[in-house]
């Protein structure tokens, strides 16, 4: 009795305590409202549009921003905020002419492209999905919101959420790869990571989900090309990951470059007010990409002054330098094309979300100074950068256990990317201090020490078309190229390979030749890295291939050949340690991929979760007539979505269920048993598949429907339960209705998306 007395105080604490975080919530909402009311009042049409524009930094200088064209913008009240501007001193100076010289002294939002850390630079987004630990996501996104907030910005455009099933496409990078369950909870995770729980805290920040929507399905792997699918793929597919960054309350929203229906995102009012507001009850602003309302005029929707009414008409709040809002919407006002009211709202939803930051209480709420000198680029935070980016890293082959490697003898560190700090952040690194990022080559010698000798040799150039290098490198990574000929550097390389016990070689892309307007229509190793290889090969020393990368490569020959391959995709500031601590087993791997690599690029795009045709070819099967395949491949990718190796061995054993056959809402637990049968204590992702066998629309083969990390030592055998509910089976029939159907289902759970043990169940409605 005593303890059901308990239980019940407790329940109803907690339901008063509900209660008043609503009603908390409730007044919050009614004084914003007052306070932003009682400013418009104030604000004549020109200030209103003004809070609309979201110029770059332009010319501020610290202590001349009040002379600059920038500040003459700003005391006119013709800008809501700033991007990509870092440091207390200038932020504090354009804040200043902002409240204090402005005629309403309405603050400024400052955004910035913090996209996987500030200046402690983490994985690049993919590799951080590689990890498929949403605490260290959120981990590494909370360090990245106190960086930030400490160096002056609010507002970051961060997470990128677009699925991404074609790794020609640069900014599959930035991205979480192929598949909406995985990319959803990475979402929220990112989310909780900027935003805390609280946006008026001066450590956290307002995270901006993006490319809304799509930008993932650029056909050919184009960066800004078209992209044209149907509803239903949008919303199974596609959406899912917006619409968690919504659901986890994220404040804003920005635009992608692509048309979807014909029409361009940043115009599309059942984009960005029928499905964003309206069905999703999004409640934050939206802004533009980089000049997208300009930029629908080369997909030919008319001249500035009518793109610019197609954006407002269609949610857009604010934009990002094009101006057009701030220059043409009075004339499409005066000429009744829009109203005074639209310009209201969207000036409102900016208002609100400078309110909800705290900059009316305290604009200068992120200028303080010792803050920037005392939490950015801190011991804690490397040492989280160190140990996130270990966990990223995936061994895709590792024969005989070559690896992990003794600390000991003679290693010959060979490759244009093993002495190249500049390039280990990736892109997207743009707070970065390249020069205090970790080499391959100086975590290799801070690991060793002087229980090991490493020899290095650059080998080759990272690609051997001067026209190609000085496209990579436009944002001043260097590639370091040398100017001697190739033999010369292989030569070179090999007779210091000859002299070592092992080989490891630092070899795949640049930084830079992944990311924005970074496409790529060959996506295997450079030629002259191919060369060097084999040369290596040809000493007769055991071969690592470390392998940098910020998408999938073709590997095909790099797999048949090589005894051992890292994947360690760009690993941040402290990639140099975390690749060593790998690679000497200090930290046992578990990265699994996040996106499929394929054989070739004829077989792009290639994801686990594809269709069935109606003459489908049986998994691992091979080519016959009359069935969906190749004549010169098989249907199978190189490495799977999922995959990923240890240096331990797990075992998995077989799939149980509670039940076989069940009704309405009750739910069902799988579990497995799980040993570690190897020498190595080490973590293994579980992964959850189902496949809906029959329905009224075509189903895919299989669903990444949950997963969970299990960490286990040597010897230990851990059973792994799922739970599974009707939820777990829902998705997007043919009228858009989110529900699911009775019917056959196959469970399945496993190490990768393709080797999976299964059992089946019959579910009625």
């Amino acid at each position: 009795m005593k303890s059901k007395l308990i239980l019940l105080t407790s329940v109803l604490i907690m339901n008063c305590m509900f209660v008043f975080a609503q009603d908390k919530v409730v007044q919050s909402n009614g004084e914003m409202k007052v306070f932003i009311d009682a400013l418009m009042k104030k604000m004549t049409i020109d200030e209103k549009l003004g809070q609309l524009n979201l110029p770059g930094s332009g010319d501020i200088v610290t202590g001349q921003t009040s002379n600059s064209d920038i500040g003459k913008k700003i005391k006119e009240g013709k800008v809501g905020g700033l991007f990509n501007i870092k440091t207390v001193d200038k932020i504090r100076d354009a804040q200043k002419v902002a409240v204090e010289e402005s005629r309403l002294n309405i603050p400024l939002i400052f955004g910035m492209d913090v996209i996987h850390g500030y200046q402690t630079v983490f994985p690049i987004p993919l590799g951080l999905a590689a990890s498929w630990d949403m605490a260290l996501i959120e981990k590494s996104a909370r360090i990245a919101a106190v960086e930030a907030s400490a160096d002056g910005i609010c507002w970051t455009f961060s997470p990128m959420v677009d699925i991404a099933r074609d790794p020609r496409w640069g900014r599959i990078a930035e991205s979480a790869g192929e598949d909406a369950y995985l990319g959803s909870q990475i979402a929220k995770a990112f989310v909780r990571g900027y935003q805390g729980d609280d946006l008026t805290k001066n450590n956290t920040i307002m995270a901006c989900v993006k490319h809304f929507a799509l930008y993932g399905a650029a056909e050919a792997g184009r960066d800004y090309n078209t992209t044209d699918m149907s509803r239903q793929r949008m919303y199974n597919e596609y959406l899912p990951p917006y619409k968690a960054a919504v659901d986890a309350g994220i404040g804003s929203v920005m635009c992608s470059f692509n048309e979807i229906d014909g029409i361009p995102a940043t115009g599309n009012k059942w984009l960005l007010t029928e499905l964003l507001r309206d069905e999703w009850g999004f409640g934050g602003f939206v802004v533009t990409d980089y000049t997208g309302i300009n930029e629908m005029i080369d997909h030919g929707m008319g001249d500035l002054q009518t793109v610019s009414a197609l954006a407002l008409n269609a949610g857009v709040d604010m934009d990002m330098v094009g101006e057009g809002l701030l220059t043409t919407l009075k004339k499409s006002m005066d000429e009744g094309k829009i109203t005074e009211a639209q310009i209201d709202i969207a000036c409102r939803r900016v208002l609100e979300a400078k309110y909800k930051l705290g900059l009316f209480d305290d604009p200068y709420k992120y200028c303080d100074s010792k803050r920037a000198k005392i939490e950015i680029f801190t011991p804690e935070h490397l040492k989280a950068a160190r140990e996130t980016a270990a966990q990223t890293i995936v061994l895709l082959k590792n024969e005989n256990q070559l690896l992990p490697l003794p600390i000991k003898g003679k290693i010959a560190l060979i490759g244009p990317l093993a002495d190249n700090k500049e390039n280990m952040p990736g892109t997207w690194s743009v707070a970065a201090d390249f020069t205090r990022s970790v080499s391959l080559l100086q975590g290799l010698k801070d690991v060793v020490g002087d229980r090991a000798e490493v020899a290095y040799a650059m080998g080759t150039n990272i690609v051997n078309d001067s026209a190609l290098d000085a496209r990579i490198s436009v944002f001043g990574k260097p590639t370091y190229t040398d100017k001697r000929s190739l033999k010369e550097l292989i030569d070179e390389a090999v007779e210091i390979a000859s002299k070592s016990d092992v080989i490891v070689a630092a070899l795949g892309e640049a930084a830079e030749m992944s990311g924005e307007c970074s496409s790529r229509s060959d996506i295997s190793l450079p030629v002259n890295q191919q060369d060097l290889l084999k040369a290596l090969l040809a000493t007769g020393k055991p071969v690592v291939l470390v392998l940098f990368a910020g998408r999938p490569l073709t590997l095909p020959w790099e797999n048949e050949n090589i005894p051992a391959i890292l994947n360690v995709w760009f690993g941040g500031t402290e990639a140099g340690h975390a690749i060593a601590d790998v690679l000497f087993g200090s930290v046992n791997p578990s990265g699994k991929l996040p996106a499929t690599f394929p054989q070739n690029v004829g077989q792009i795009p290639i994801f686990y979760n594809h269709k069935n045709t109606g003459r489908p070819l049986a998994e691992g099967q091979g080519f016959q007539k009359f069935r969906s395949n190749y004549l010169d491949v098989t249907n199978e990718p190189l490495f799977p979505f999922g995959y990923g190796l240890s240096y331990t061995q797990f075992t998995y054993g077989e799939l149980i269920l509670s039940k076989s056959q069940l009704k309405g809402n009750q739910t069902i637990t799988a579990s497995i048993s799980l040993t570690n049968t190897g020498k190595y204590d080490g973590a293994e992702v579980v992964q959850l598949y189902i496949r809906d066998l029959i329905g009224s629309v075509t189903r895919p083969v299989k669903e990444l429907k949950g997963f969970q990390k299990v960490f286990l030592k040597a010897g230990e055998t851990k059973t792994v339960i799922f739970t599974i509910s009707p939820e777990d089976l829902k998705f997007y029939n043919y009228d858009l209705k989110y529900d699911w159907e009775a019917g056959d289902f196959v469970i399945m759970i496993g190490g990768n998306s393709r080797d999976v043990k299964s059992a089946q169940v019959n579910w009625l409605k």
